[in-house]
């Protein structure tokens, strides 16, 4: 197996706190309590069931020895139309049981996808920072379905088994104790077999999950990048790659196949067993004239009814293991912390937004190693635009996301308006900033959905301004259906500078205060940029702008330029103010033939 194709506790697909079946257990026993009365339904349905099914041995008791044995046929289409009788009852309350499970099952893996799904979409953004989008894609749906199987057939089929058990068993011993006393005999090593299975189970459905995890994190990952894949000829690379993944669910899968396959088998083996023995000892009753052949074969008959509920509860210990894995997975969703879940940092911002932003010795990591921001201090007045310069890795991008609070400070205060933003309400902070990044995202819908995604309460006049001031009315003009044209999974059907021009006038039509624009005009040809930067204009004015700049022709205008480096501000000022200054921007400027100011880094060192 190759090197990258290992699957180890370590990964963070992995990472799931390991929990106690009871835990589980009690944790997803209250999704059903909102519908215990289909709970209870399908309860009722099922014991009745099973009660019209004891009466088959007892009236086939009554068939061999009473009508059969006497040859008392004047009762026998009384008899027969009994047994059928009470076949059709046991079947038809099945009919309802299954019509009301299925309700039940579905509204409870509504409830917990709903819930599963709110959560993660209130996570921090550190959370993702740490799992791939296929390993939680799995959570979703595979994980909650192994729960949901546990909530829904495992109180159904354990109740019922439970019943049918204990129900049996009285009958048993009423009927005959002797019997009843050597049917007991394998119960032990029945019990054994399932105390060894339930407490080796966990590991081999643990390590199942985690491959089956790791498969489709692989899959999403180069669903998303077949265009990369194709351009460097990795297809048979990947091939290896999905296939040593493949391999691990394959013999993740097997494990649990190959313990089943012993322990199912052997279980039903020694049930059968303590049949033999019954039919043995109650042969020589019978032989003996201490018991009929009817009551012998109504005894078999009991006999099975009792055995296979205990067969029954040992398909349920393999869902019981299957359930728990997943649901490991699941809490581990569940029970993250949410962003900002308390009453001292539910502020709204005061209205209006003027839009001043303060950063005050603000600090931040990203974990317990090197700083990504030291001792930050810059203040943005209301409509000034702020150009955030250096080489990659510098700090640009993570100062501009604490701003919405995409992560937390380790140190120091941002303040909107003299309100620090620590107190303010995220629904209300994020509500006041647009962000328009270098890679713009847009969805697998509409271009008129993905606009209106800015403000979902736009109307068809609203939007058709904004694609006009973001310079993207002509193109969608052109396009086979208009607004309504499908863009693709992620745009992929639109070029670069047209998905830019589209996430600008999303922005436009949010209408936010402050702006974070990491300038995406690299990649576009010299009229797409112009349309772009007159987009942008439009976009920026008025607005407090944050603006990781690319591009020096950018910059001239801005009210403040920061020369960013190791995490530190090391210049600031306007243009001609840094050009006087004689430092690392005034050497960078003098570049002539330098249009990107990272490649301009890569060739100077600061002076001094």
């Amino acid at each position: 197996m190759s090197s990258h194709a290992h699957l180890t506790e370590n990964d963070p697909t992995f990472t799931a706190r390991k929990r106690s079946t009871g835990e589980i257990i009690r944790r997803v026993s209250a999704y059903l309590w909102p519908y215990k009365g289909l709970a209870l339904a399908t309860i009722a349905c099922a014991v009745l069931s099973l009660l019209c099914a004891f009466a088959f041995p007892r009236l086939t008791q009554y068939i061999i020895d009473d009508v059969i044995g006497l040859g008392n046929t004047s009762q026998l289409d009384t008899a027969i139309l009994l047994l059928v009788g009470a076949f059709f009852l046991r079947d038809f309350f099945n009919c309802v049981r299954i019509q009301v499970n299925n309700h039940f099952e579905q509204n409870v893996v509504f409830d917990m996808r709903r819930e599963v799904y709110a959560r993660l979409q209130r996570l921090p953004v550190r959370y993702y920072d740490k799992r791939a989008s296929g390993d939680l894609m799995t959570r979703v749906i595979e994980d909650v379905n192994a729960v949901e199987r546990l909530l829904i057939d495992g109180t159904e089929q354990g109740t019922v088994a439970i019943v049918s058990i204990f129900g049996v068993l009285a009958i048993l011993f009423a009927t005959n104790p002797v019997l009843a006393g050597v049917a007991m005999i394998p119960i032990p090593l029945l019990a054994l077999g399932a105390m060894w299975y339930t407490l080796t189970a966990h590991k081999r459905y643990r390590k199942q999950r985690q491959a089956s995890s790791a498969m489709n994190a692989l899959l999403m990952d180069n669903l998303q990048g077949v265009r990369e894949i194709k351009a460097f000829g990795r297809e048979q690379h990947e091939d290896g790659r999905f296939t040593d993944r493949a391999e691990a669910m394959r013999q993740g899968t097997l494990t649990i196949m190959r313990a089943w396959a012993f322990y199912n088998p052997s279980m039903s083996f020694i049930a059968a067993t303590g049949t033999g023995l019954v039919l043995w000892i109650g042969g020589g009753q019978v032989m003996d004239g201490q018991m009929s052949v009817g009551e012998l074969v109504a005894f078999l008959f009991y006999l099975a009814l009792f055995y296979e509920p205990i067969s029954k509860l040992h398909g349920l210990n393999q869902m019981l293991q299957s359930a728990r894995a997943g649901g490991e997975r699941v809490f581990d969703i569940l029970d993250s912390t949410e962003e900002r879940k308390t009453a001292e940092t539910n502020q709204p911002l005061p209205h209006p937004v003027r839009g001043e932003v303060d950063y005050r010795n603000v600090q931040f990591t990203y974990a317990d190693d090197k700083p990504a921001l030291n001792d930050i201090n810059l203040t943005a007045k209301p409509g000034q635009m702020t150009a955030l310069v250096g080489p990659t890795g510098a700090g640009k991008s993570t100062l501009v996301n604490l701003l919405p609070a995409f992560y937390e400070t380790n140190g120091g205060e941002i303040t909107i308006d003299g309100q620090s933003i620590a107190k303010t309400a995220l629904q209300s902070l994020r509500k006041n900033i647009s962000v328009v990044s270098q890679e713009p995202f847009l969805f697998n819908g509409t271009v008129r959905e993905n606009i209106a995604y800015g403000n979902l309460d736009a109307s068809d006049e609203e939007i058709l301004e904004a694609a006009k001031a973001a310079n993207c009315h002509d193109f969608i003009s052109e396009l086979t259906d208009g607004f309504d044209t499908k863009v693709g999974e992620r745009g992929v059907r639109l070029s670069v500078g047209e998905k830019q021009r589209i996430s600008i006038a999303r922005a436009l039509l949010k209408d936010s205060p402050i702006l974070i624009l990491d300038e995406a005009t690299a990649s576009v040809d010299t009229a797409t940029e112009r349309l772009i930067q007159q987009a942008l204009e439009r976009l920026m004015s008025g607005r407090t702008s944050f603006v990781i700049a690319h591009r020096l022709s950018t910059i001239r205008n801005a009210d403040q330029i920061l020369v960013l480096k190791n995490g530190s501000i090391i210049e600031r000022g306007t243009h001609d103010e840094l050009i006087e200054q004689e430092g690392l921007y005034a050497r960078l400027a003098r570049i002539q033939n330098t249009t990107f100011i990272e490649e301009g880094f890569e060739k100077l060192e600061p002076v001094g």
